[in-house]
């Protein structure tokens, strides 16, 4: 095959992986495309059998070498993990009168949530309350 054909493949492959939510693996057969097409362009690979070898072997090292690191990377950059954790403790507005243990709703940061009054004393519509906990979609609140 001729070098331009690999580098085609290498950037189709990379371009495919890009649109596609996958877990890195089409990118790394991307790459070894791209590096066998260089090779070929620099003449270090004339025989086609060697380019075919060539391939998947720069493919399967790159994908065992470098796709953990990658996935870990992408995790520790990831800041959904500690978002719905860093309401805790800030200060929501009660949109409607809640009794003591009673459900109702709160606005945190612009947006209606569902609330449950944790506190012992009762909540007024417009009173400022605290953020206690988060249990799934429900904040537990207490009167501040």
């Amino acid at each position: 095959m001729t070098w331009w054909l690999w580098i085609a493949l290498g950037l189709g492959l990379t371009a495919f992986e890009l649109a596609t939510p996958g877990g890195f693996f089409i990118i790394f057969f991307g790459i070894a495309a791209l590096v066998v097409g260089l090779l070929d362009l620099a003449g270090l690979l004339p025989q086609p059998w060697l380019q075919w070898l060539l391939f998947p072997v720069v493919a399967l090292v790159a994908l065992r070498l470098f796709r953990r690191p990658l996935l870990e990377r992408m995790r520790r950059g990831d800041p959904g993990a500690d978002d719905v954790d860093s309401v805790v403790g800030t200060v929501a507005v009660a949109a409607y009168a809640m009794p003591p243990g009673a459900l109702g709703q709160a606005e945190l940061r612009g947006t209606p949530w569902s609330a449950r009054n944790v506190g012992a004393t009762a909540i007024a519509a417009g009173q400022r309350c605290r953020v206690i906990a988060i249990d799934g979609l429900m904040l537990d609140i207490r009167p501040e």
